[in-house]
């Protein structure tokens, strides 16, 4: 379906109507995603606009909210070497919240992707993957607020010993 004004309108609606197993997998299916059966799809999840075609979402796999699958990275007119490449999903793999998974990558069967994650290169299957935990890493003494410099509070910044 490409990204005619019917498929902006679909994902337009996906993005926001309830109905994570039903409503938002069918409005995704109709603008050209492949999507198995009993897949969950939360609220906000954006699956690129101008090839929804070439994202593929497996059997009981899960997308967390505000996740963003991104198959292309052209803006503007497009040029012929311009492309995309297929993201794939593969069977009970779960994408945590806020997840950004960019151009070419496939996700392994039962894998999990850590909330918050960009994804970059494929995961392998069964495989829990993300960043490190985030830690402390300065203490503040210049608070960043309004009148106080960028500049002001990285200096105030006291580097915490590693453990």
């Amino acid at each position: 379906m490409g990204a005619s004004i019917t498929c902006r309108l679909l994902h337009k609606l996906a993005f926001v109507v309830p109905g994570g197993y039903s409503v938002r997998p069918r409005l995704h299916r109709m603008r050209g995603v492949t999507i198995g059966t009993n897949v969950w799809i939360s609220q906000y999840v954006y699956i690129d606009e101008l090839h929804p075609e070439a994202v593929t979402l497996q059997d009981n796999c899960t997308i967390g909210i505000r996740t963003s699958l991104i198959t292309h990275l052209y803006w503007g007119p497009r040029r012929k070497q311009d492309g995309y490449k297929n993201i794939i999903v593969e069977k009970e793999a779960y994408i945590g919240p806020h997840c950004l998974i960019l151009p070419g990558v496939t996700i392994g069967q039962g894998a999990v992707i850590k909330g918050g994650t960009v994804v970059t290169s494929s995961v392998p299957a069964h495989t829990f993957w993300g960043p490190a935990s985030p830690g402390p890493l300065a203490r503040v003494t210049v608070p960043l607020i309004p009148g106080t410099s960028y500049e002001n509070f990285v200096r105030g910044l006291k580097p915490l010993k590693k453990r």
